[in-house]
């Protein structure tokens, strides 16, 4: 008795090939770095405003360990060393004379579009490779 297991195949790597070089070569860096302008420009104009201080101080970072790309907002007025002001403003505060001020979720309704943005960008990213 014997076994016979036929295999065909079609086409080539060429997609794959291109999709991998653009990965390995960080191509698409460059809109990481347009998706982050784009949430900082989201929540500067989303910041409730008394200054102003608080919107004008959002950046954004990217980290690259090799494995995970991260893209993170993040926001510098900082009072008294420790009290984030956005954060404060988001969740909520308490002040000197005990009370509680409520805070205002302005900062994911902000950047609910621009997930939806970096994720369609990205499987735009992935169809034209």
């Amino acid at each position: 008795m014997s076994l016979t297991i036929k295999m065909e195949r079609k086409g080539n790597l060429k997609n794959t090939s291109k999709f991998l070089r653009i990965l390995q070569e960080k191509l698409w860096l460059k809109n990481l770095n347009k998706y982050g302008e784009m949430g900082v420009k989201a929540l500067e104009i989303a910041t409730p405003k008394d200054s102003g201080l608080t919107a004008k101080s959002w950046f954004y970072q990217i980290d690259d360990d090799g494995k995970t790309l991260t893209i993170s907002w993040h926001n510098s007025n900082v009072k008294k060393g420790y009290f984030n002001v956005a954060l404060m403003l988001q969740y909520g505060h308490g002040t000197k004379s005990g009370t509680w001020v409520n805070g205002v979720d302005y900062i994911n309704p902000a950047m609910d579009p621009v997930f939806k943005d970096i994720e369609a960008g990205i499987w735009k990213e992935i169809e034209q490779a």
